[in-house]
């Protein structure tokens, strides 16, 4: 069991390890810390899943200056760079400080209604969704001000660099680097020929009206927590303060991540 693993090791390499109760109880030790007492104490996070358990801790840690590595025991893995087999490793690693770090932008989301009353805030690694519903829904999106257009879509996607080889790339969005200074803006479904995904500045601030929505639109962020939207809601999107930053074994490429998970590959010779 990799848990088993886990505390084996760290046991041998004298590192104390602070699992909050769940975990603990998995682990046979005893613990009624939470998620949040864990950050409030670690000096390195790790997390053993998938992306989707990524996106939960990165939005436990609200900000903190804490270095993030995730071993991957999912499916896709894009942001748990380190394989299961690879955890002894990824702990010796850790303590012999033989690792290079990411920074990732992450952003602000804030649902305004009635012109200035803020109904919620959000913050995001991978994407800001706006969904329609069933059926198709008018948007309306300004950037810096300066307005871009109405569009009849099933929705739209505000994404980061990480987030571009997600909800942004099926929607035909381009793939980012990581560290990339850019946001893009994908439309899902557009009724229109001529739309095309927007790369803007990370420092860019994006507002979008819900001019027209049918019964079910509503906002996601990062597939795990949002609200249901109304006519004449306004979802802004700026670049958040604070990062995150993603711990790398000594080899780590991201590239090979691309060609592994996404099988991308160059003109065969």
């Amino acid at each position: 069991m990799v848990l088993t693993r886990l505390r084996k090791k760290a046991e041998v390499l004298g590192i104390t390890l602070l699992p909050d109760t769940a975990t603990a109880g998995l682990m046979g030790m005893n613990s009624d810390s939470t998620p949040y007492d864990v950050v409030q104490q670690a000096d390195i996070v790790m997390v053993l899943g998938g992306d989707g358990s990524m996106l939960r801790v990165v939005r436990e840690l609200e900000g903190r200056d804490i270095p993030v590595i995730g071993v991957n025991l999912g499916a896709l893995g894009f942001m748990t760079s380190v394989t299961e087999n690879d955890l002894e490793r990824a702990l010796e690693c850790l303590v012999q400080g033989n690792y290079s770090t990411s920074h990732r932008v992450m952003l602000d989301c804030t649902v305004i209604r009635n012109g200035n009353t803020v109904v919620g805030t959000y913050r995001a690694l991978n994407d800001v969704v706006l969904i329609s519903g069933g059926r198709v829904g008018t948007l309306r999106m300004s950037v810096d001000g300066q307005e871009v257009g109405d569009f009849v879509c099933d929705g739209l996607i505000v994404s980061t660099p990480t987030g571009s080889t997600g909800h942004s790339l099926s929607a035909g969005g381009p793939v980012l680097m990581p560290t990339a200074p850019a946001m893009v803006v994908s439309l899902i479904c557009p009724h229109t020929l001529s739309t095309r995904p927007l790369v803007i500045p990370n420092d860019s601030k994006v507002e979008v009206k819900v001019v027209e929505r049918v019964v079910g639109g509503k906002l996601s962020v990062d597939g795990q927590v949002g609200q249901v939207l109304e006519i004449g809601d306004i979802v802004r999107v700026t670049r958040c303060h604070n990062g995150v930053r993603f711990i790398h074994l000594p080899g780590y490429n991201y590239f090979s991540v691309l060609r592994q998970k996404l099988h991308w590959r160059g003109s065969n010779v």
